[in-house]
């Protein structure tokens, strides 16, 4: 022990290297332990070895889980994690009477009594079942949640999404599922792109030359890979990094680039493996959000969804806030998604794509009204930014009705993006909606809008439909047939424009061509309704319990 300890504290570079330190901790954690169940039983060649798997309230393996071992009478516990089959192992123990408990996120098992009379193993099952609300206690000040509103809900199961229910028109539902998706790629407004280009290339021939001065040399190797990883270069940053890790694998700082340049470069496995082994030392909100991200890419929502829940209650940032609630939204959480977005916002008042999300997932809980108060609030808050108004743009197209102070912000989208064709279309949407009966002076309006979306964009299928739409509204078939006809050149696959072309030809006494527009129509409709009903199959659904309540899926 002493001579281990030694050895770690003559490491190179030491002050710089936590993982060693928490390596030192734990070494010494486990003396402790050990001495402790010693004194009150001899230990005996082999000694104890307690392990066992971790399970959900479903009886599924978890990975990832926290294990905390005490021994009855003694100060100090023992942490450590399931791996990916769930399984956990404490070895070299001394005998005693030893207590197990497990948690993940807001869950924990019940607490394990183990007595361990003589040396050999000690199995155990644990399973997570018990909220922390329900829990009757507080808990420790090391899982205590830092964020002021606690959620009222968890999310304990995944389900297939089958018979889901939606609000309104199915229109809706797609754009609610569309918004979701395009809510995940949000970015932060600091996230700005790196200094020019001429800046970053004198700083690469420095650092190439330090390398080729120094090529065993960990900084040399990490940070050239580093500026690689930084700069979108994964795959020369990938080798870089993983030299450095040879040289001093203890390097927190380096493995956790090196887990970033594994996710870049798609191997997902090895950088959830990456990032466990760091967890594994240290407790860190960017690295439970980052095991968060690799776990629904490798397909499994409900341990990343705890991950994202888990990187909140460590830090919460507004980084974590957004993730967390998109996670909750993606797999239709939909209220749940709406009460983390709208914590995040209070937290962040001036975040715009935390208002935006918030705008999405109001929106999927067909709370209109409120979902477009959100999305022009966003607006307001960065008016150089387009998402916002593209978001406007798509709830106001699909709503049931005209909503307020839509039409103000996408006015302003099309003054200040003259050159933007979606700019000039959804406006045009905007004021075309609000016309009940039409006002010529608006419709003229409406036509200059969308010819000028069309000329700026001459693939631009929504604003010709929409043009021979209104050309149909005049009675004058051939020009509605010309711009449903254009729309269809530039996207075979938009049905509305095939039905409608269909009933301008009825319109005109050719109903042999009628009925084969008519036809296509329903073809595209039944192959887009298989290829909607294929994806929200592969998008799993979360189960969620709500404090007082027993488990049940959400259906929005």
């Amino acid at each position: 022990m002493v001579h281990r300890l030694r050895s770690l504290l003559e490491t190179r570079n030491f002050r710089r290297h936590w993982g060693v330190l928490v390596e030192i901790v734990a070494l010494v954690s486990v003396s402790i332990l050990t001495a402790a169940a010693q004194e009150a039983s001899p230990q005996h060649e082999g000694g104890v070895v307690i392990q066992g798997n971790v399970l959900d309230s479903a009886h599924k393996l978890v990975a990832g889980a926290s294990v905390r071992l005490e021994l009855k009478g003694a100060p100090g516990a023992v942490v450590t994690r399931t791996n990916a089959a769930g399984v956990f192992v404490f070895p070299a123990l001394g005998t005693g009477s030893y207590v197990v408990i497990a948690e993940k996120s807001r869950v924990r098992s019940r607490a394990i009594a183990v007595a361990a009379s003589s040396p050999g193993e000690q199995k155990v099952e644990l399973v997570l079942e018990i909220a922390e609300a329900d829990s009757g206690a507080s808990p420790a000040p090391a899982q205590a949640m830092e964020f002021a509103d606690k959620p009222n809900f968890t999310v304990a199961g995944v389900t297939d999404w089958t018979a889901v229910g939606g609000h309104g028109s199915d229109t809706i539902l797609r754009t609610s599922e569309s918004l979701a998706r395009e809510t995940l790629t949000l970015k932060p407004e600091s996230a700005n792109s790196p200094g020019g280009a001429s800046a970053a290339n004198e700083s690469e021939s420095k650092l190439r030359a330090a390398l080729a001065g120094a090529p065993g040399s960990f900084e040399a190797n990490h940070q050239l890979g580093e500026f690689y990883l930084y700069t979108g270069r994964y795959r020369e940053a990938l080798p870089l990094l993983q030299a450095a890790y040879q040289i001093d694998p203890a390097n927190a700082g380096n493995e956790y680039d090196l887990a970033l340049a594994h996710k870049e470069t798609g191997d997902f496995s090895q950088a959830r493996e990456d990032v466990q082994k760091l967890l594994a030392h240290k407790e860190s909100a960017d690295l439970h959000r980052l095991q968060g991200e690799l776990d629904e890419k490798l397909g499994d929502p409900l341990a990343a969804v705890h991950e994202y829940e888990q990187a909140v209650r460590l830090n919460p940032s507004e980084q974590n806030y957004f993730e967390w609630g998109s996670e909750l939204l993606l797999h239709r959480a939909v209220w749940q998604a709406v009460e983390v977005f709208g914590n995040g916002a209070k937290a962040y008042p001036n975040s715009g794509r935390m208002q935006a999300a918030l705008g999405s997932a109001l929106f999927a809980g067909a709370r209109y009204e409120e979902a477009a108060a959100s999305l022009c609030k966003a607006s307001d808050l960065n008016p150089a930014d387009l998402q916002p108004y593209m978001f406007l743009g798509e709830i106001q197209v699909a709503a049931p009705t005209p909503l307020p102070c839509v039409q103000q912000k996408l006015a302003r989208f099309a003054e200040e993006q003259p050159g933007n064709s979606l700019a000039n279309y959804f406006y045009a949407m905007a004021i075309w909606k609000r016309q009940e009966p039409p006002n010529q002076r608006d419709v003229e309006k409406v036509e200059a809008l969308l010819d000028k979306a069309v000329a700026i964009d001459a693939k631009c299928g929504d604003a010709y439909l929409q043009l021979g739409v209104l050309y149909s509204s005049r009675r004058d078939y051939d020009k509605a047939i010309g711009y449903y006809s254009k729309a269809i050149e530039v996207n075979p696959q938009l049905g509305e424009a095939h039905y409608r072309l269909g009933v301008a030809y009825d319109r005109i006494g050719e109903p042999a061509k009628a009925k084969q527009e008519f036809q296509l129509h329903d073809e595209i409709e039944k192959q887009q309704a298989a290829a909607v009903e294929q994806q929200r199959r592969e998008v799993k659904q979360f189960l969620v319990v709500l404090q007082g309540q027993p488990t049940h899926p959400v259906t929005n």
